[in-house]
């Protein structure tokens, strides 16, 4: 009796002292931002893109296509196109880090075309230095992709295409490490374009566009040998838009894009602290109990593990936002644009981005315009930011130059 009366007074101790320190689970990661590996190829590179929003997959056809949905090329009346293009990146503090871009298409016949184009972002040079005598190591930090696609019309609305892509990021300095590689992989982009008819309705012609692109679809990649995989910037864009053909002079365009990465949503995580539990309620309450001593770090709260291929990371990014399906639309970015057109030869663009505050908070606005002299376009484009994250893109003049080889010599219209 005496022995079973000793370890009932044991337990009830145990139990108390075990009271005595609940612990909490405190989130510290509640904007999850996707991330990924070089995330430059996101960036819109041409100036008519950029003055709408940064969009492009359901907009008409242009030289600029490869980047947004190569399939655009087999409706180009165009026989081929040269397209260069520069923009400047955090030119409030630097002037030297910019993305350049040239892009070439060739449609070959009445049902298929292809391109090719290569992308250069520079972040300019970096010093190292010994000491304030010895000469200075110049390093340039880069990335670049080489891509290459092919168009083939299926129907006469409808296009598909296929691009391959090379994807090379060289931000190793040699002179921080000595073994420092480049690392490399590769992507695919799907995409497809439909374009239907001229109609005739009430005081106006109008026509319809709408595109889908599935891009940078590939294997993860290390920037180190022990370093973390990293996913590329996999995206899904659907857009769709609509011609208003006023008469043979004036013609306005608006265009609505959503996109999303394919990339698994980062699990909700959070720090375990003991607390004592002052209002004696059983619950951690901010403000009122007493929050104690760390226990651990990262416990996984909600969602699922980063770690799976490229592949399973497509599918699952569609269902796997710790908050649930309120969190998975806040992944989504949508864009407005307009393109006012007079007589082929002038163009004025607006557009907006949006993203969610959790998820990036790139809010924008864009204004651009375009001039056709002869065999040579000139679009220009601006951006003001309208969140309260500065936009390294904000202020910024964008400069496009594109060469129309056998302009009209296929008829769409």
């Amino acid at each position: 009796m005496k022995n079973q009366l000793l370890l009932i007074l044991a337990i009830t101790f145990a139990l108390k002292i075990t009271a005595q320190n609940p612990t909490v689970i405190i989130p510290n990661n509640d904007k999850r931002v996707i991330t990924t590996g070089i995330p430059f190829v996101l960036i819109a590179s041409d100036a008519r893109a950029a003055a709408m929003g940064d969009m492009g997959v359901a907009t008409s056809v242009d030289a600029y296509s490869q980047q947004w949905n190569s399939s655009k090329y087999a409706f180009s009346e165009t026989k081929s196109g040269i397209g260069v293009s520069y923009t400047p990146y955090l030119s409030k503090l630097v002037n030297d880090i910019f993305l350049g871009n040239v892009t070439y298409f060739n449609r070959l016949d009445e049902r298929s075309a292809f391109g090719a184009s290569l992308r250069y972002f520079s972040l300019g040079d970096i010093e190292f230095r010994n000491d304030e005598f010895s000469e200075a190591l110049i390093q340039r930090p880069n990335e670049l992709t080489i891509d290459a696609s092919y168009a083939l019309r299926l129907s006469d609305q409808f296009a598909m295409s296929v691009a391959m892509r090379y994807l090379r990021s060289n931000l190793r300095l040699t002179g921080v490490d000595g073994d420092a590689t480049p690392a490399s992989t590769f992507g695919v982009d799907i995409s497809g374009y439909y374009q239907s008819e001229e109609e005739a309705y009430a005081d106006f012609n109008g026509r319809w566009r709408m595109g889908f692109a599935l891009q940078n679809i590939g294997p993860k990649f290390k920037y180190d040998q022990g370093g973390e995989d990293n996913f590329q910037p996999t995206n899904l864009r659907l857009g769709a838009g609509f011609d208003f053909i006023f008469d043979q002079y004036n013609k306005v365009s608006v265009t609505a894009e959503v996109a999303k990465l394919l990339v698994p949503t980062p699990p909700k995580l959070g720090d375990e602290y003991e607390y004592t539990d002052d209002n004696n309620d059983g619950v951690y309450t901010e403000g009122e109990d007493t929050l104690g001593t760390k226990t651990r770090s990262d416990v996984l709260i909600a969602g699922k593990s980063q770690d799976v291929s490229f592949l399973s990371g497509i599918f699952q990014s569609f269902g796997d936002a710790p908050d649930g399906f309120s969190e998975e639309l806040k992944e989504f970015t949508w864009a407005l644009g307009a393109e006012y057109v007079y007589q082929d030869s002038f163009a004025f663009r607006a557009g907006y981005f949006n993203e969610s505050e959790d998820k990036g908070a790139r809010k924008f606005l864009s204004l651009g315009a375009g001039f056709k002299a002869n065999i040579v376009n000139i679009d220009l484009s601006y951006l003001f930011s309208a969140s309260k994250v500065q936009s390294p893109l904000e202020n910024t003049l964008r400069f496009s130059l594109t060469f129309n080889i056998g302009a009209g010599e296929y008829r769409e219209y």
